[in-house]
């Protein structure tokens, strides 16, 4: 193809490819997965169910989701060798570095590693679905000086975190909550993380490197990461009595304030009502009401400000916070939903692919020779 097409810097307003995998309609502020609209999605189905939604194009009947969940709960373990590994992760190391590490290290187990037939990658979809919360939930416990809980084999996908994390499930309305979370994450079209799985995998690399691939780009605070900062924040603010002054300098110091905007909704994330309703019911049940007040002035002062709307990490912040997860680890939770959409988009990036390969416009000096070291 000799023709050149210059396009906005960051691609945006770019569309590079088609994707049956969802669809992001910004002029109404929907999203769907495979049809379905995401906010029904969280309220009617529970996460095992959008995930195989995601990887199988369609909703499970109840004998698909017996044996999606089976293999789910089999799949759980890790072995001798990794659990080691994790053990000598570095105490101070980023959890989304141990989880990046977890998962490079799981797919060396792996003898199938070059196999990319989409039933082969189904069936390693399905070992990291199962696998990436035992190796968060083991990193997190090792990293607190705590003894690894195995994984249970009759808990459900979000009880089982929990309870591999804390010892203990919460009460339903908390792992509602969290299940809905991980809805919400799952899959987003062509963000910056799904994108790099993309290209990884147009390489004909296999699915683990494109997964540790969209790992490292969700680790960025302007991605995954900025779940984290939105909860620094609001620990910075400390009273909702501080939060409109806290906005209205922020925005006079032109500072960067996480969990507002995004590049592709401009009138308001349309999965933010949805995590919001949530959140709010995470605080009644934990009093941490004070949150959501601060939420509540934060919002409005940026929209009677700037126009600018939160996104999903603004009100996830504070639910994961309530749920008692270290701050840094809220990304790596991001990681265990978006595992459905990256895996999702590697089988169709697979299967009509095309090497992932775009132009760069030069602006360095023009040809020159090199002088001899003694006349320069």
């Amino acid at each position: 193809m000799s023709e050149k097409i210059k396009v906005p810097k960051g691609l945006a307003g770019v569309i590079v490819d088609e994707t049956k995998v969802s669809k992001v309609m910004p002029e109404i502020n929907s999203l769907v997965y495979r049809g379905y609209p995401v906010q029904e999605l969280a309220e009617l189905c529970s996460f095992e169910e959008v995930a195989y939604l995601l990887v199988h194009d369609d909703l499970p009947n109840q004998s698909q989701l017996n044996d999606f969940t089976a293999k789910e709960k089999k799949y759980r373990s890790i072995s001798e060798h990794l659990q080691q590994v994790i053990a000598l992760f570095p105490s101070d190391a980023h959890p989304m570095d141990k989880v990046r590490t977890g998962i490079s290290y799981f797919g060396m187990e792996d003898k199938l590693i070059w196999e990319n037939d989409p039933q082969t990658n189904r069936d390693k979809f399905m070992l990291l679905l199962a696998k990436i919360p035992t190796i968060i939930a083991y990193a997190y416990r090792h990293q607190k000086g705590q003894a690894v809980i195995p994984p249970s084999d009759t808990l459900s996908f979000s009880e089982n975190f929990f309870y591999m994390c804390f010892g203990e499930v919460p009460s339903k309305e908390v792992v509602k909550a969290f299940d809905v979370s991980m809805i919400l994450y799952a899959e987003h079209s062509f963000n910056a993380s799904t994108f790099t799985t993309r290209v990884i995998s147009s390489t004909l690399s296999d699915l683990y490197s494109a997964v540790v691939g969209g790992v490292g780009a969700l680790k960025g605070p302007l991605h995954g990461g900025a779940n984290e900062q939105v909860m620094h924040t609001m620990l910075e603010i400390g009273d909702p009595v501080n939060a409109k002054q806290w906005m209205l300098d922020a925005l006079a110091q032109k500072r960067k304030i996480m969990g507002f905007g995004h590049r592709v909704y401009t009138n308001g994330d349309s999965r933010v009502p949805t995590m919001k309703k949530y959140m709010q019911q995470m605080a009644a049940s934990k009093k941490g009401e004070k949150w959501v007040e601060m939420y509540e002035i934060l919002e409005q002062t940026m929209i009677e400000q700037k126009g600018i709307y939160p996104n999903l990490d603004f009100p996830t912040g504070p639910a994961y916070y309530m749920m008692g997860f270290e701050i840094e680890w809220f990304t790596p939770l991001f990681v265990m939903s978006r595992i459905a959409g990256w895996s999702a988009h590697i089988i169709e990036q697979i299967a009509d692919n095309r090497l992932i390969r775009p132009l760069s416009e030069y602006t360095g000096m023009a040809q020159r020779s090199p002088k001899p070291v003694a006349s320069r």
